[in-house]
């Protein structure tokens, strides 16, 4: 390792919290541990060496685990194992530290440092500086906008000031739409100059569309509707608007909704089922857990709606995912989401936060087959401009502003 050719192409991914590992949908597991992940390995099939640092996030973790000959994850021991998120920061020191100790041992030589997510930054920011590189960081989301986005979120005063100083300080900052660029400068005073929009990707490979009644006969599914929500169980990401929508929809045809994500674990998980006994919606409604990436094509093949009722999305994820499967999506009109969903075109943007207004919506999509396929296929054919491969050249572009190349 210490003999690389060209060691200033070798990149230091920081995801303290967000394995790319985990599951997505588990606790604090979400689109960003997909989007390091992605971008990370299709940045080393451009000829970058990536090495994301990530905490132990399962006691039986090793050290090092290579996701390709360029792209390799390693376990930092910062904190308890099952540490929640919001008591990380204390650990932070002692995640730099094991980094540092980490580089040292191997005698690596990182060119750039690009981090992700306000804890991240913060140890960023100390690595950059010590080792005399670049910094880029991408925020995901931002605490000031979040606060915004839903009455009674609540962030620690050491993340907006943490925002604020590596925004401050960052060589580049990646956001995931214009609106993210705007709030940066608007909120927290980024230098314009700074910030660069790159809309985030899909795996075109694995998410695609499928034959439905093929998916949902695997799935073991009945002949109900079928409503798909996945994604982490977070207040912010508005499933609970979805499960009274359910209560109050009119359809002729009975309508089920799967909710893939979360954790028998999580207070929320059981807060939510708790929501759905007193609707009197918990035979209509199946908490699937959070499953594993490679299944939620089928599930998206095998849904007639894919619903994302969230507050706030720095980048819809999810949204985008079911487009790439000829899945038309019902949505929140908040700014992650319509950079993706295409109001009347791949779906239907929601103004308000009101189970009211999600039903009309819904209600228009199951009643109407021709529209639902009309919708998918549009769905379809947007997502096929945003592939991995054009967000990670996008990226480049950006390392290539501060003289770092890949190797072809």
């Amino acid at each position: 390792m210490a003999n690389n050719p060209m060691p200033t192409q070798r990149i230091a991914f920081i995801s303290v919290h967000g394995c790319p590992l985990a599951r997505p949908g588990s606790k604090d597991t979400g689109g960003m541990s997909v989007y390091v992940h992605q971008l990370a390995q299709t940045l080393g099939q451009l000829g970058f060496l990536v090495d994301i640092y990530t905490r132990v996030h399962d006691s039986h973790d090793p050290m090092l685990v290579n996701l390709d000959e360029n792209v390799r994850v390693i376990h930092v021991r910062a904190g308890p194992v099952r540490a929640p998120k919001n008591d990380l920061f204390r650990y932070l020191p002692r995640f730099i530290a094991q980094v540092k100790a980490y580089q040292e041992k191997h005698h690596l030589r990182y060119a750039l440092v690009h981090t992700h997510y306000w804890l991240s930054g913060w140890v960023g920011q100390a690595l950059a500086g010590e080792w005399g590189v670049p910094h880029v960081t991408t925020f995901h989301t931002l605490a000031e906008v979040k606060a915004r986005a839903r009455a009674g979120e609540k962030e620690s005063a050491a993340r907006s000031a943490s925002e604020r100083q590596v925004a401050a300080s960052a060589d580049r900052i990646i956001v995931s739409t214009a609106h993210e660029r705007g709030a940066l400068q608007r909120l927290y005073d980024a230098d314009e100059e700074k910030v660069r929009v790159v809309h985030p990707g899909v795996d075109l490979g694995l998410f695609k569309p499928g034959d439905q009644q093929a998916a949902r006969v695997q799935l073991g599914l009945n002949g109900h509707h079928t409503l798909l929500y996945v994604g982490r169980l977070d207040p912010i990401k508005g499933l609970e608007v979805l499960l009274h929508t359910l209560a109050s929809m009119d359809t002729p045809r009975a309508v089920q909704l799967l909710v893939a994500g979360g954790s028998k674990r999580d207070e929320e998980y059981r807060r939510l089922k708790g929501v759905a006994r007193k609707l009197d919606v918990q035979c209509k409604v199946e908490f699937l857990g959070s499953l594993d990436h490679t299944l939620l094509p089928l599930y998206y093949q095998a849904a007639d709606v894919c619903v994302v009722p969230s507050y706030y999305e720095s980048f819809g994820l999810v949204a985008l995912e079911a487009m790439a499967c000829g899945t038309p999506v019902v949505a929140s009109r908040v700014p992650g989401l319509e950079a993706i969903v295409g109001d009347n075109r791949s779906g239907y943007l929601v103004a308000w936060h009101c189970p009211d207004a999600f039903a009309d919506r819904l209600e228009v999509l199951l009643a109407n087959d021709a529209l639902r396929a009309s919708m998918g296929r549009e769905a379809h054919a947007m997502a096929q401009d945003m592939s991995w491969d054009r967000a990670a050249r996008a990226v480049a572009e950006v390392y290539a502003e501060l003289g770092i190349l890949a190797l072809s």
